[in-house]
């Protein structure tokens, strides 16, 4: 498992969750190696709280203890994890809002959403 490295962006849009500042590694040569991805605050990546968007769920549930199968893909092809973004609430909605952690802005199309 690739250990947590201190996270190097700073959130102008309001993307990240705030237990989601984290990067990761990949792995040095693959197919991906030098692209950076951001899981959705649904996936598991060990040693890192999955919310699914509600604070309680990120209160009630374990740790996740390995990555999901997709981060570990990506991960393993070489792709750099940079943390995890927003998700609308337990993932009931497409619109993107939050009531808890805010709404993400689309920094292309500020009046449109940016969706999920």
């Amino acid at each position: 498992m690739n250990a947590p490295l201190p996270f190097p962006l700073t959130d102008t849009v309001g993307a990240w969750v705030p237990h989601g500042k984290f990067s990761i590694a990949g792995q040095a040569e693959g197919p991906l190696a030098g692209l950076t991805f951001a899981a959705k605050d649904l996936f598991d990546v060990a040693g890192q709280p999955t919310g699914a968007g509600n604070p309680t769920w990120l209160a009630t549930h374990p740790m996740p203890t390995q990555h999901s199968a997709v981060v570990a893909q990506l991960l393993q092809a070489g792709a750099t994890l940079m943390g995890k973004v927003l998700t609308d609430e337990l993932a009931y909605s497409l619109h993107g809002d939050n009531l808890h952690y805010g709404t993400p802005l689309n920094s292309l199309y500020p009046a449109r959403v940016t969706g999920g």
